[in-house]
């Protein structure tokens, strides 16, 4: 809604918030923020008479970042007031993050401590209760250079990212800081919040660098809110796949081997190798072909490729041996060798679609400071794929890579929602390709997805710079969300790499290429996976699906015998032979979590039957060996989730 020309001229400076109050006062009051002309803007910012005002409310989609950016900015007003002198550095909000809503970096001698944030959370609600406005101060880039001189930290900001008239917001008397907002009016209007956690972090993510403290935290809009946050994050810590990771035997991490690279123990490279299995059932189920490449190529591949240019930061330096002209790199991304491999050969348009799909491994240098367990490593495996295809067949593709991710999704019981990022309707000059390609890829995601009746939420302007894309986001047992699916229309690497195939008219065309993944990183994945069964993996899944447990060490013998049978069934089976009694096994069993456990005895070994306990539902009673075979077995065939 545009500002009243008869409201501008009755006040020479309107805000944002007096046209707000001027339509609806309750409207007004509960505005966090607000939109000008589309920008996201202060309720405080002076507007025109021309000027189409929006309010930003709880609700929104863009309210929790503002208000937990807000909350960074009072936990760094409340650490300088007990701490002066304390230098900042950034105070994002974060988006999904298992670590909190926020964090902000300070660089200071002294150690935060428990104790501290104690009294920082206290001296946060106080200015809360003093209801201390956010400012917004914008002056000249040099006078801010000469204002804060002392500071290399802001005038790194200021010299960055602040433009010719960089702002700043300030709370209370020391605060000040870089920022380009917007903020909440005033501290009143954060209601619920909690400090987490104090970790170390380098300026600008550089081992070369300063350490800062950073300190996490979390806000929502009302206590009832955070209160449910706290007890889905003490549930997330007791589902920690580190821990548990460690207490089943599934894989570890050692400085000598180096930082963000895992080593799988057998249970978990089976577990690995298992869903691997699946994969490729599926993949040859959908006329998928293998390949497999090097985990080095030509830093020449990577320059065409552009690899080089946009992800120089995150790739491993170049290798060069001997007397040999080229330097070798270790691979970011799979795609540019799938790429060499169509290139093999001419193409014609009957032999497309081609899908090439590769359980790659691939090097990505990530900081010390992001690196969390299995879920952000240096080196991981994709299960990738790369679809070259014409525009007639674009449509047909997406919908097998949506039908194959609901399938993968299904078998671990996984809800999900989907988003597709198209261009920004108001730019698309910063976007590669013709109007023509970036119409067809658009039209074609989102007639799969309606095809499918499968809802999504449309987001303009998050596509690539080469083209469209849909990403699936799954809900794991604790209602978290994880990345994992996207499908990727790109037009930039046929173009850069030349990739042509002859069509029925007899000339040359460029394909398109899809990228698709489903778990996206193994690793990654494993790690959701645990957090997602607490451990308690599914009888498919599971290491160990039976453990066989002789009461006394006399029916050893005769268990021995069992377990046999039931490998030679194609069970994986451990027999629990210690001189323990039978109470202590079946702990050790539940600690370890494995899904069956047959108890033998005299009865057992008289009639020749099974006794048989789940972790879940303890004695469920007696079994034939004939009949818990065929139990176990058809669980396993059929991938059944148990709990």
């Amino acid at each position: 809604m545009e500002v009243s020309p008869a409201s501008a001229s009755t006040h020479s400076r309107l805000t944002a918030f007096q046209v707000l109050q001027s339509r609806d006062p309750g409207v007004a009051k509960r505005a966090l923020a607000v939109r000008v002309n589309g920008e996201l803007r202060d309720t405080s910012c002076e507007v025109s008479a021309t000027d189409t005002v929006e309010p930003v409310l709880p609700e929104d989609p863009e309210a929790l970042e503002i208000y937990r950016h807000s909350t960074a900015h009072l936990l760094a007003a409340a650490v300088l007031d007990l701490f002066p002198g304390t230098k900042l550095g950034a105070g994002p909000a974060l988006k999904d993050d298992p670590k909190g809503g926020f964090y902000y970096d300070f660089l200071q001698e002294k150690p935060f401590t428990p104790d501290d944030l104690a009294r920082i959370e206290k001296r946060m609600r106080e200015i809360v209760k003093q209801n201390t406005p956010f400012r917004r101060v914008e002056m000249p880039r040099e006078e801010a250079l000469q204002k804060f001189s002392a500071d290399e930290l802001k005038c790194y900001f200021i010299g960055e990212k602040g433009g010719e008239n960089p702002s700043f917001y300030t709370l209370g008397d020391q605060f000040i800081d870089f920022c380009r907002g917007p903020h909440v009016p005033s501290a009143g209007r954060i209601k619920a919040f909690k400090l987490l956690s104090i970790a170390g972090a380098y300026w600008l993510g550089d081992e070369r660098n300063p350490q800062m403290q950073r300190i996490y935290g979390t806000s929502f809009f009302t206590q009832e809110e955070l209160d449910a946050w706290l007890q889905q994050r003490e549930e997330a810590a007791r589902r920690d796949h580190r821990r548990l990771g460690k207490e089943l035997d599934l894989f570890s991490f050692t400085d000598e081997v180096g930082s963000g690279l895992a080593l799988f123990h057998p249970k978990g490279a089976l577990i690995l190798h298992l869903l691997q299995e699946f994969l490729y059932e599926e993949l040859f189920a959908r006329e998928y072909q293998l390949v497999r490449t090097p985990h080095v190529a030509s830093s020449r591949l990577w320059e065409t490729s552009g690899h080089t240019a946009k992800y120089r930061g995150d790739m491993y330096p170049a290798m060069q041996f001997e007397d040999e002209p080229l330097e070798y790199q270790l691979k970011p991304m799979n795609c540019p060798f799938h790429i060499q491999i169509y290139k093999s050969q001419p193409r014609s348009y009957r032999e497309l679609p081609l899908r090439y799909a590769e359980m790659g491994t691939v090097y990505r240098y990530e900081r010390s400071g992001v690196q969390h367990g299995l879920l952000r490593v240096r080196g991981f495996t994709q299960d990738d794929a790369h679809l070259f295809c014409t525009p007639e067949t674009l449509e047909a593709e997406i919908i097998g890579c949506l039908e194959f991710a609901r399938k993968v999704y299904a078998t671990f019981g996984f809800e999900y929602r989907i988003e597709l990022s198209v261009r920004d309707p108001e730019n698309h000059a910063k976007y590669l390709g013709g109007p023509e390609v970036w119409s067809l890829a658009e039209a074609a995601l989102t007639q799969a997805l309606d095809r499918l009746g499968l809802a999504y939420t449309r987001v303009e302007g998050e596509a690539a710079f080469y083209g469209p894309k849909i990403d699936i986001k799954v809900i794991d047992a604790i209602r978290r969300t994880w990345q994992l699916a996207t499908i990727q229309v790109d037009f930039n690497l046929p173009q850069r790499f030349g990739l042509e195939y002859i069509g029925a008219d007899n000339r040359p065309h460029p394909p398109i290429m899809v990228h698709r993944a489903i778990l996206g990183s193994l690793e990654r994945f494993f790690g959701l996976l645990i957090e997602h069964f607490g451990g308690r993996f599914p009888v498919w899944l599971a290491p160990v699906q039976v453990a066989v447990l002789p009461i006394a060490d006399r029916w050893n013998d005769h268990a021995a015998g069992i377990a046999q049978t039931l490998r030679q069934a194609g069970l994986r089976v451990e027999l629990d032979a210690r001189s323990e009694k039978i109470g202590a096994k079946i702990r050790q069993a539940q600690l370890r979590k494995v899904p069956y456990m047959v108890i033998l005895g005299d009865r057992e070994a008289e009639t020749g039957n099974l006794a048989v306990r789940t972790r879940s539902d303890g004695d469920i009673g007696t079994f034939s060996v004939g009949d818990f075979i065929a139990r176990v077995t058809q669980e396993v065939q059929q991938r059944v989730i148990t709990p």
